[in-house]
């Protein structure tokens, strides 16, 4: 193949490969090498065509243009420069490197030693030098053209007070599912198929939240034990779509599946890992970024630069504090908004973005960065408030615009429920927005994205089926996962043939599920829930991707889905329960009380009450905020009863002397499409034992 650089090369301010419509320009950042090779391939990827130096280097940006290079051509590079590891540089020209800022991954990855940058001995001693060539063995980039039809399409940007979210899997999601046609599962087109797009609107979530779909590669350890890299948590190519989602070699599936996705009302959100890179520690592979500049993409032990300096568990951790490495983090982020779509992102061990240098720092160059541009301030952003390292756990350290997983709600919830006591203080934090964690710094009741279960951990089904993990088929001896789940299997480990035991566990998953959408904040539901989905007590299935991770349709409670649509329905039509603003608990200027908590007699809880380890039920009046107290609908009374069957006195509050029962998670009838029984007006009910009930006013309406 006869190609050569322009003469008229320039330098473009963007990095990665941009099409021009007559040719592609490359460029690549890399601060200590001394020369970087651009590598081109056959269409299939099997022979490299032709390895040219890239002409051009302004600052630590090298850079070329080729005349009728285009759409399609795959590529990748290669760079020279110290092979010094006791310095922190691990240059291997032999090694073929996957562009970070590649938009397209072509070709199978295949672990082979070649990909190592020294040679594996079984000493571990990573000192040495390979000079095998990977070059068999890796993908490549794809240039792309960016062109596709998004007519019609227009952001939601819907409000977090509107919000609700549903995280899922793409595979997961569609694998099983009858009504997904075969060739589409497991892909972003199944994903945004009618029957999944149906289920998803009925059930009248806002939001999806998609597990990692950034390129990722499978640990070499699972495929030596017949497992893969399920959940996604390996990212090598921040810009381009996982090549195993899609049904072709085209990214616009991904864009279609937005596409349609909004058109239904639904926003897109993408499960984030710029904490970490899939090359591991500094006895990993050489792929793209440690081949590129060791020193300047990861951080560095500060005693031996020698070794990868390890927060986030995986062996390295992507070093943020450097300019053009937030660069690449930024400009994947805004790609994926104003190219792809996007509506948001959640941010995998998002405490490791924030160490400017050892220390979590709020106001660090990361959240700064993000905080100041126009494009990423205004989508949905969510943090994983921790990592690994000391002082890594930061809920509610995080600032403005951030929203974060809030996983003591999901304990606590657990707790109180499972009829531990003493947790009726901390449940009522939960309900109110955990105001003890976000209500400072200007930031809002919606900091709180509440779950009772996510992808990491027993599935809903599970915290009332197991006391214990049961992590087997994973290969590491039970070891891995929670140990620590606030889980109680109500007398059987596992299914049960039990009448009883199964209508106490059904019982008890609506009346978690009910909390979590009646509390303040903004729920999160994990996707398979409301089908009763179990994993078989496995609460770390990152690496089964098979029946033990998938959805199972099958097997689907049409009961509690019938109820998940009617409680979620329910707080869409009450605003109370979902308030930007934290609730007062003192009277304001004009008197009004926004929230306040009661006793089972009728009675406000006072500190004797707030004290008692035994008391397993509380209420609690909520109105909305900036809403007169005399106006009808702006009362909402809740009860919550994790003891036996209690009869509770409905308080006289906002000139309300009488209730209607409007949701009832013991009795409701779930198996009916009908409204929630409306009853007589009252000022005395019976909440059932494991539930939780609901009053509006009875004038109301």
């Amino acid at each position: 193949m006869n190609v050569s650089f322009s003469e008229l090369s320039f330098l473009k301010p963007e990095l990665g490969a941009e099409y021009t419509g007559e040719g592609t320009h490359f460029a690549v950042f890399s601060a200590h090498a001394e020369k970087i090779e651009l590598c081109l391939f056959s269409e299939d990827g099997s022979r490299e065509t032709a390895r040219l130096p890239l002409p051009k280097r302004e600052g630590d940006v090298w850079s070329g243009y080729i005349e009728g290079i285009g759409p399609g051509t795959l590529y990748g590079y290669r760079a020279h420069g110290p092979y010094d590891p006791h310095n922190g540089h691990r240059f291997n020209p032999n090694k073929l490197l996957l562009d970070p800022y590649a938009k397209q991954v072509a070709g199978t990855f295949v672990w082979d030693d070649a990909l190592f940058g020294y040679t594996i001995d079984g000493t571990g001693n990573d000192l040495s030098f390979d000079e095998r060539d990977s070059g068999p063995f890796m993908v490549k980039g794809v240039i792309q053209d960016p062109a596709f039809d998004w007519a019609g399409e227009e952001a939601i940007r819907r409000p977090w007070t509107d919000t609700i979210i549903y995280e899922t899997h793409v595979r997961g999601m569609t694998m099983t599912h009858p009504a997904v046609p075969e060739d589409l599962r497991g892909t972003f087109l199944g994903m945004a198929s009618d029957p999944i797009i149906d289920h998803l609107t009925k059930l009248g979530v806002s939001a999806i939240e998609l597990l990692p779909v950034q390129y990722f590669l499978d640990d070499r350890y699972l495929i030596e034990r017949g497992l893969r890299n399920y959940w996604g948590y390996q990212t090598l190519g921040f810009f381009a779509p996982q090549t195993r989602y899609m049904k072709s070699n085209r990214i616009t599936e991904f864009k279609t599946m937005v596409k349609r996705f909004h058109a239904a009302g639904i926003e897109v959100l993408m499960d984030v890992v710029y904490n970490h890179t899939a090359e591991g520690s500094e006895q990993g592979p050489t792929l793209s970024f440690r081949g590129l500049d060791n020193l300047s993409y990861y951080r560095q032990s500060p005693e031996k630069p020698r070794h990868t300096f390890d927060m986030t568990g995986t062996g390295n951790t992507l070093n943020v504090a450097h300019p053009m490495v937030l660069r690449m983090v930024l400009d994947s982020l805004r790609y994926w908004v104003q190219v792809m779509h996007i509506d948001g992102f959640r941010f995998d061990l998002a405490s490791a973005l924030g160490r400017e240098d050892i220390e979590f720092d709020r106001e660090g160059g990361f959240f700064d960065a993000i905080r100041q541009d126009p494009i990423l301030a205004g989508v949905k952003l969510i943090a994983e408030p921790w990592d690994i390292g000391a002082g890594g756990y930061q809920l509610g350290g995080f600032p403005h615009p951030f929203r974060e997983w809030n996983d003591r709600f999901r304990d606590d919830v657990r707790r109180f429920w499972k009829g531990d006591g003493g947790v009726v203080p901390t449940l009522a934090e939960r309900i109110a927005g955990s105001p003890v964690q976000f209500n400072h710094s200007d930031r809002g009741a919606t900091a709180s994205i509440n779950l009772v279960s996510a992808h990491d951990g027993f599935t809903l089904m599970d915290t009332v089926s197991y006391n214990d993990r049961h992590n087997e088929a994973n290969g590491e001896e039970n070891r891995d996962g929670h140990s620590e789940n606030h889980s109680d299997n109500m007398g059987v480990e596992g299914p049960t043939d039990d009448e009883g035991i199964r209508n106490a566990r059904a019982r008890r998953r609506r009346a978690m599920f009910a909390t979590m959408m009646l509390s303040q904040g903004v729920p999160m539901v994990l996707g398979g829930d409301e089908l009763g989905n179990s994993q078989g007590g496995n609460n770390n299935a990152y690496c089964q991707d098979n029946e033990i991770g998938w959805l199972d349709w099958a097997s689907e409670d049409e009961t509690f889905l019938t109820f998940c649509r009617k409680v979620v329905a329910f707080r869409k039509d009450n605003p109370a329960l979902c308030q930007e603003r934290f609730l007062r608990g003192e009277p304001g200027d004009d008197g009004h009380v926004e929230i306040a908590w009661y006793r089972s007699d009728g009675r406000p809880m006072d500190e004797e009450a707030w004290h008692d380890g035994e008391l397993r039920v509380i209420g609690v009046h909520i109105s909305r905020n900036g809403v007169a107290e005399t106006t009808p609908a702006n009362g909402l009374f809740l009860a919550f009863n994790a003891g036996a069957d209690c009869e509770i006195s409905l308080p006289r509050v906002n000139g309300t002397e009488q209730w209607q029962h409007v949701l009832d998670t013991a009795s409701l009838d779930a198996a009916s499409d009908e409204p929630a029984l409306v009853r007589a007006a009252q000022d005395r009910a019976l909440v059932a034992a494991q539930s939780v009930v609901a009053f509006i006013p009875a004038d109301h309406g």
